[in-house]
Formats: C-alpha cells, structure tokens, sequence
C-alpha cells in the first residue's frame, strides 16, 4: 500500500498567523511574566478586525510592532498603544497612557501626569511651578495649551509646558500626524507630546529610552544621502583646508 502522504496549509493572512503557537512562543520570549501570550495575541487578533486595513500591511512591520510591545510589557489594545497602517506598513504608537507606564517603571519617578489648558482656564507658570485652575461647571472653551509634571523620589519636581502651536507642529511633521488617535484622541496626543517631551528631563534608565524610541509618532527619517557633485573638481580646492561648519540642530521629536 501507498503510504498517503498529508499536507497542512499554513496560514497566510496575519490574523491566521496569530493563532499559530510558534508566533506565540515569539511573543512569550519578550512579554514580561505577568502578561500572557494567548491573551496578548487575541488582543493584537482584536485590533486586526478593529482596524482592517492592517491586513494589508507587511507581515514584516506588523510583527516588528507587535515584538516591540512584548518587550514593552503592553498590549495594542487602542488605550495604552495603537497600530496604524502607513501605506503598507503597519506602525507602532504608543499613547499618553502606555507611555505614562513606562516612565512610572522608572524607580526614580514617583509620579507623572498630564493636563490640557483651555482657554477660560486659570493658568500660570513661574520658575518651573505650575498653578492650574479649573471651573469644571463652565465651559473652559478652545484647548490653548497642555503641560506635564513629574514628581521625583528626590523630591524635585519637572514640568514641561507646551502652546497649542507648539504641538500642532510636532503633530504637522509626525508620520502619524493625519491618521489614528491623533485624529481621534487629540488631547490624549497633546498631553503625549508633553510627555514626551518631558522625559527628556528625567532620571529613567535606558531601557525606558530604548522603548520610548520605538515609538513610530516621529517624524520621517530625514535624507542625508550626499549630493553627486555635478561640477568638475578644483585640483587646486583639494590642498585647501576645511571650513568648520556646525550641523543643523535636529528637529524635535514629540
């Protein structure tokens, strides 16, 4: 007798791929021990059918995303962090919660919040105190500002302050900036980009960082490719010595 010979088809779309138990032996590896993989990969499942078009990206860059939560220790479950699709590829943005957590992981803060400033608000900053008042029975009116605290164990307090125009430009040169929670949760991108902006400032290790920076609410890579010279060289030009110039001050990243 012929011995019948059977095939199993392997799953191909990433919602199939995510019940398979080597992608989840993947997942185990990074996630920390509290969190759990078959949770973790039904919640990831859960953003595929909230966000269709994430089933045309790269398998690639949705699972790059999804192992760069693990190691964060969060899940992609639109509060703490979102995954959007940029064309085909699927990004990582880490909202103002998810990165309130990972700050707070941090031994040296004991505390860190954010806060919108609007308009009717009472509000000033002197010498790094803010004093933020509220009449939360009025209307407060159009959001002007936002700013970010942080308490450390030290007893030292860090605040970063940031006008509507400031984080309507750090929003105007993210590549996430006309698509996803900014568009949705504004606020929450605002208090955010504070945040951000504020760890700049603070003691946390380089972990938190290294995670931080995996963050695709960024601005493009910028194009540093040398131009081709398209005048002929001086002979003469080479036994010169160099100017010293100094380089452009990079762009801030929300």
């Amino acid at each position: 007798m012929s011995e019948e010979i059977t095939t199993q088809k392997k799953p191909t779309t990433l919602k199939g791929l995510l019940t398979q138990e080597n992608i989840k032996a993947q997942f185990a590896l990074a996630l920390p021990k509290h969190l759990d993989p078959d949770r973790f990969a039904r919640v990831a499942i859960t953003a595929l059918t909230r966000t269709p078009k994430l089933q045309d990206c790269t398998q690639e860059s949705f699972f790059r995303c999804l192992l760069d939560l693990s190691a964060m220790g969060i899940e992609p479950d639109n509060r703490r962090a979102y995954l959007i699709p940029y064309g085909k590829e699927c990004t990582l943005i880490v909202s103002y919660m998810g990165l309130i957590e990972l700050v707070r992981r941090s031994g040296d803060v004991t505390s860190i919040r954010a806060e919108i400033v609007c308009e009717r608000d009472g509000f000033s900053w002197e010498n790094g105190n803010v004093s933020h008042t509220v009449d939360w029975l009025s209307d407060r009116g159009a959001m002007k500002a936002v700013y970010a605290e942080a308490k450390l164990a030290s007893g030292e307090t860090q605040t970063c302050v940031m006008t509507k125009a400031e984080v309507d430009g750090i929003r105007s040169r993210s590549r996430a900036g006309q698509s996803g929670p900014w568009v949705s949760d504004y606020n929450e991108m605002a208090k955010k980009t504070a945040v951000r902006r504020l760890t700049k400032m603070l003691p946390i290790s380089a972990e938190i960082i290294e995670h931080i920076a995996k963050d695709d609410d960024r601005l493009p890579p910028r194009n540093v490719t040398p131009q081709l010279r398209t005048t002929p060289i001086d002979p003469l030009a080479l036994s010169m010595p160099a100017l010293e110039t100094t380089s452009e001050e990079s762009e801030e990243q929300p």
